[in-house]
């Protein structure tokens, strides 16, 4: 988001010519897509992971600077915070032995990265929001130092105009205030993208938004937050709170927040740009040189600046992409949903799971969101982020009767989605090997019904029965997370609780 972003002023002709621009951008993308000037499918993907950096004693470091200069590779970056890095992977064909591939150089990637971390005294965590962050740990001298950070939450507090408010309500109640939008730092995700072509793009968008709820049922790993037990993923209600521009008057009018899961299922990516113009006042107003239809008139292949970057801070949990590769324009569905972690077996399995879905959804002949409301499916977003892998959904019913029926989520994914995921990678061409392996993953943990979220939560209150404070517990379920994670056995076989203490002989 934004390169070329550097701290600034705005004035009022900035944001007027900033809108004029985002509209000839929407034109121009408008132009493209009717002139079919997209790059044809080449069954691509790419991962992106969110990661942070722990002591040994579990407690965040706030060293990035630090460490990816050791790193020294450009397949790292900084993330919101100092205790945040991200990973880019290089992007994959989707077939063959695809994820295994991945696995290996996700593995090398990161005992890289924990290697240079370590000699400055840290490592590196995956997982969605770290349990032993303290609000004193989420405040603005902590964003790393990158102007567009800077600018952004400069823009974001000056759009809100106060301080923005945390309160959600899960096993336990979080009530706290904020001068910045340093607590969205917490959390950490991975970025799943997939590119399609123009034809595809609303199927594949709405087939991601269906089944956004089944990943987090199966995915949840961030039950705390500031010391309190919350929802089983906590980072979507932290995420639009700590980024909500709207204060309380706007809330009640209905403005719609930049964080949102949407409300409505699309026809084509375009609806989405649009609503971005429409519903978002620009936060960067910031414009490049280009006009976007000279370029076009030209012959040329416009980059779209304004609606690349207002896209960037509009925060949907399935977003559009316009980009670029080797002077074509092509499409992506950037699914944000999952957290990071536990383990790389994890997160591939859990990327297995939606490459395969999604392509079999997109492909039906009765597509799920022709039979389901989407207000159905934002309800089965909101329970899978509150109870997890015990959530309940609302799905359609099986067969020719129609209508929908309250299913646990556990049973809906190894019933129906499972199946279609296998279908899906089929397609795609992957190795049964590969499929079957990962897919395993998933299903297990439907049978077991654990996932990160269910494992933190449960080592946590046995760390409390055995008489620990609750920051020593969580300190303790942190450090226990990261040494499982490390060795990299898959969530569903970790050992709930803390390992016994080895006598002194």
């Amino acid at each position: 988001m934004g390169e070329k972003v550097v701290a600034g002023q705005f004035d009022l002709s900035d944001r007027q010519r900033y809108r004029e621009k985002l509209q000839r951008c929407l034109t121009g993308l408008e132009r493209l897509l009717a002139e079919k000037r997209f790059d044809r499918p080449k069954n691509l993907m790419g991962l992106e992971i969110e990661l942070n950096l722990v002591g040994a004693d579990g407690m965040p470091k706030m060293l990035n600077a630090q460490v990816l200069e050791r790193i020294a590779s450009r397949d790292f970056q900084t993330e919101l915070a100092m205790f945040n890095l991200e990973v880019n992977i290089a992007p994959h064909r989707l077939g063959g032995r695809v994820f295994d591939r991945l696995a290996e150089e996700i593995r090398t990637s990161l005992a890289y990265a924990d290697r240079k971390a370590g000699e400055v005294d840290a490592g590196i965590a995956m997982i969605g929001i770290l349990p032993t962050l303290d609000r004193d740990d989420l405040v603005s001298s902590n964003l790393s130092a990158v102007d567009r950070y800077a600018l952004l939450n400069e823009q974001i507090v000056a759009a809100r105009g106060e301080d923005f408010t945390l309160d959600i309500e899960g096993v336990e109640r979080l009530t706290c205030t904020s001068k910045s939008i340093a607590p969205e730092a917490a959390c950490t995700s991975v970025q799943l993208h997939l590119q399609v072509t123009p034809d595809r793009f609303a199927d594949v968008w709405n087939a991601a938004q269906a089944v956004t709820a089944a990943q987090i049922a199966l995915g949840a790993n961030a039950p705390f937050l500031f010391g309190r037990e919350l929802w089983r993923e906590s980072r979507p209600p932290l995420f639009q709170q700590s980024t909500d521009t709207r204060p309380p008057e706007l809330q009640a009018q209905g403005v719609r927040p930049r964080t949102w899961f949407g409300e409505r299922w699309v026809t084509s990516a375009y609806d989405l740009f649009e609503e971005n113009r429409r519903y978002f006042p620009a936060l960067l107003p910031i414009c490049d040189d280009e006009d976007p239809l000279d370029v076009l008139d030209a012959g040329g292949v416009p980059s779209l600046s304004e609606l690349v970057l207002h896209n960037g801070t509009v925060y949907r949990w399935n977003r559009p992409v316009y980009d670029i590769a080797d002077g074509v324009p092509h499409l992506r569905v950037e699914n944000r949903v999952l957290p990071a972690g536990p383990t790389v077996t994890d997160v591939i399995a859990n990327a297995a799971f939606y490459y395969g879905v999604v392509r079999a959804l997109a492909e039906e002949p009765r597509p799920v969101w022709t039979r389901l409301p989407f207000e159905a499916a934002a309800a089965n977003f909101e329970a899978a982020c509150r109870h997890g892998i015990d959530a309940r959904f609302e799905w359609p019913r099986r067969g020719r009767l129609g209508g929908t029926v309250e299913v646990d989520a556990a049973v809906l994914v190894r019933d129906e989605l499972l199946p279609l995921a296998e279908a899906g990678l089929d397609a795609w061409g992957v190795e049964p090997a590969d499929r079957d392996l990962y897919l395993g993953v998933i299903e297990e943990r439907c049978r077991r019904r654990v996932n990160g979220a269910s494992w933190q939560a449960a080592t946590f209150h046995r760390a409390l029965e055995a008489g620990m404070s609750r920051e020593a517990a969580l300190a303790a379920t942190t450090r226990r997370y990261v040494e499982l994670m490390r060795e990299g056995e898959p969530v569903h076989l970790w050992p709930v609780g803390l390992p016994e203490p080895v006598p002194l002989s």
